[in-house]
């Protein structure tokens, strides 16, 4: 018996088959074209599905459900995706659940990206054996997930998670969501890169790309030492703590999982956040609070796809 699961993000699609416990049969990735709209997606989305169902026959393995995680403010209980950014135009009101439960007559289920690679993580990850948690994906924003007793906890409008626009800085950066001072402007990995440029530039860095700088080549050339890199890493850092401080105090949880490209610099990141990060809250919230960094790559969102469909 194996699912079929989808990860459908703006720029791949991540697909491929899984059983009952979690042992990915096949994994597979193509470029999402998101800006081709929702109607190419869809049908990109139904091509993938009959290509895994050939698979599954060739190999005599029975398909239970369809899990689906993407990108965009989902309801889970519809399948409906309620809003989603104009990285994939027309996304925002797509059925999709119903679409495909009736074009494969398969049952399905449709999540929200970042509650799926939360679930993952629980299942199949660094989030094992934990109950009550937060994951953040750092990226080009600030994605989030809150895990309440094993379970992801949507909110009245099912957008509960969106950590990225807490007010970090009142009166701070233009934020896209046409406020100012939101966390992800300060503290995503893109807020790291622009911060990084600034300060090149102003320091008249005239030996380096400015345009082709990432995060991995702060992170490289801040582990060799080189102070103005380990500067900016250790003022980002202390963005990022000051945000988990609201979150922290609010929802007390066991562990903070911190998910995206970044997660690959381990304990280089998370203990820099957490030297911050303690300094700034009360002692019972830092009892046995763990900050870690996602372990299931990017197959956390297929994984947790399963194990919301599956449970």
């Amino acid at each position: 018996m194996v699912y079929i699961a989808l990860d459908i993000g703006g720029t791949e699609i991540k697909y491929g088959l899984v059983n009952e416990d979690g042992f990915i049969n096949s994994f597979y990735s193509k470029s999402t074209f998101a800006s081709k709209g929702a109607s190419y997606l869809l049908e990109n989305i139904k091509s993938i599905i009959e290509e895994l169902i050939v698979e599954s026959k060739k190999n005599n393995r029975k398909i239970k459900a369809i899990g689906i995680s993407t990108a965009g403010q989902v309801n889970s209980d519809t399948g409906e995706i309620i809003f989603a950014t104009e990285a994939i135009p027309g996304w925002t009101g797509v059925k999709l659940k119903s679409i495909i439960e009736e074009e494969f007559n398969y049952p399905c289920t449709v999540e929200n990206d970042v509650n799926c690679a939360a679930l993952g993580e629980m299942w199949q990850g660094a989030a094992k054996r934990e109950k009550n948690f937060l994951c953040l994906t750092l990226g080009t924003g600030i994605g989030g997930a809150i895990i309440i007793d094993g379970k992801v906890f949507t909110g009245n409008s099912y957008s509960a998670g969106e950590f990225g626009h807490i007010t970090l800085y009142p009166n701070g950066e233009q934020c896209n969501c046409g406020q100012r001072g939101c966390f992800e402007r300060y503290a995503s990995t893109s807020a790291l890169v622009n911060r990084a440029k600034k300060i090149l530039i102003k320091d008249n860095y005239n030996n380096i790309d400015i345009d082709n700088i990432n995060g991995k080549f702060i992170f490289e050339k801040a582990q060799n030492g080189e102070k103005i890199y380990l500067d900016i890493i250790d003022k980002w850092t202390y963005d990022i703590a000051l945000g988990l401080k609201t979150l922290v105090h609010i929802f007390n949880p066991s562990l903070i999982l911190i998910g995206g490209g970044v997660s690959a610099q381990k304990e280089f990141l998370t203990d820099r956040i957490s030297n911050h990060l303690s300094k700034m809250i009360m002692p019972s919230f830092n009892k046995n609070l763990k900050i870690k960094t996602a372990e299931c790559g990017n197959k956390a969102g297929i994984l947790g796809a399963i194990n919301k469909i599956s449970n």
